[in-house]
């Protein structure tokens, strides 16, 4: 399929009414609600990459299914909305890429298949039982394990030896994954003489006053960790970086690719082609139940040299030999 033809798709995602899915009853229906807003390039990858993963498996929009999808954009009421729409369309399966889309789902339906990617610890969420028997309607992909942070704060101190201080920029403190992908960095932070502040913020305007207090002090670095809030203000974030001169560790490529410093963490759009691969299967009869829930198998290191060199940061020859992505 070609790019035009993908973006006509997106458009589609958005515009389609409720009676126009209703004419078209004879094919199977896949609902999509995204984290990302309809007009973020990535969302345009991510749709990408899920479609033609289901074409390579026989499904053909117009053809033989239907996809109907709305945009989050980050927000968390907005989320909510949609899934609540989504489900009153009757759909065969919904792939769904946000925590507070998937509590919607489940409150909204006990039936309808979800597929999620980028759930951080589904678990704890109480999304499924277990990773290896998810039970219920529920499986996909998650988006890290607990580990993955404290890889963050290694890089962070290889991209800059100098930083002695990490801000962890992270949304609800009680929230499980939060409190789990501090423990991890909490374990780390001795051994690389750092130490750590939690920002908790939950608006912009917050984010960018905790980033500017904490770069007062010297020997400062940033991680950012994965939140519907951060990655709808990566920019906001990364020009803060910028204006105070702090190094970033980023959990996506996305957001390096919109001007960040560096970034580690699973390649989302191995994850939507996978998680096609579980849609395909539960169109063919699986049940969800008994699908289990993956780890991503495929990481990233991305860097962005143009944004170094602006920081004023020589990135070290080691860490570019490691890298899959260089941005310049």
């Amino acid at each position: 399929m070609r790019r035009r033809e993908f973006i006509t798709l997106v458009g589609g995602m958005v515009a389609w009414p409720v009676a126009a899915w209703g004419q078209r009853a004879g094919m199977r229906r896949i609902g999509i609600i995204m984290n990302l807003a309809a007009d973020d390039p990535e969302a345009l990858h991510r749709i990408t990459a899920f479609v033609q993963s289901l074409q390579q498996l026989g499904w053909t929009d117009g053809r033989n299914m239907q996809i109907i999808g709305r945009w989050a954009a980050g927000n968390a009421d907005i989320s909510r909305k949609y899934a609540a729409e989504l489900v009153a369309l009757g759909p065969d399966v919904v792939l769904a890429s946000i925590t507070p889309g998937v509590q919607a789902l489940q409150q909204a339906t006990r039936t309808v298949p979800i597929v999620f990617v980028g759930i951080s610890d589904p678990v704890s969420a109480g999304f499924v039982a277990s990773l290896a028997r998810p039970g219920g309607n529920t499986t996909g992909f998650t988006s890290f394990d607990f580990g993955t942070s404290a890889k963050w704060l290694e890089l962070l101190k290889e991209i800059d030896p100098r930083v002695t201080r990490a801000a962890v920029l992270r949304g609800d403190p009680s929230n499980p994954t939060s409190l789990g992908l501090l423990a991890a960095m909490q374990g780390v932070a001795p051994s690389l003489h750092m130490e750590l502040s939690p920002i908790d913020v939950r608006e912009p305007t917050k984010m960018e006053t905790a980033i500017a207090e904490f770069a007062r002090g010297p020997g400062g670095g940033l991680i950012v960790t994965p939140l519907g809030l951060t990655v709808r203000y990566r920019g906001l974030i990364s020009a803060a970086a910028a204006r105070h001169r702090l190094p970033v560790v980023y959990p996506e490529r996305i957001f390096v690719a919109d001007g960040g410093l560096l970034s580690y963490g699973p390649d989302r759009l191995d994850q939507y082609r996978a998680a096609a691969v579980y849609v395909d299967r539960i169109l063919k009869g699986e049940n969800p139940a008994e699908l289990p829930v993956q780890l991503p198998t495929k990481y990233e290191l991305v860097i962005n040299l143009k944004t170094a060199k602006a920081l004023g940061f020589t990135v070290p020859a080691s860490l570019l030999a490691r890298a899959d992505e260089v941005i310049e």
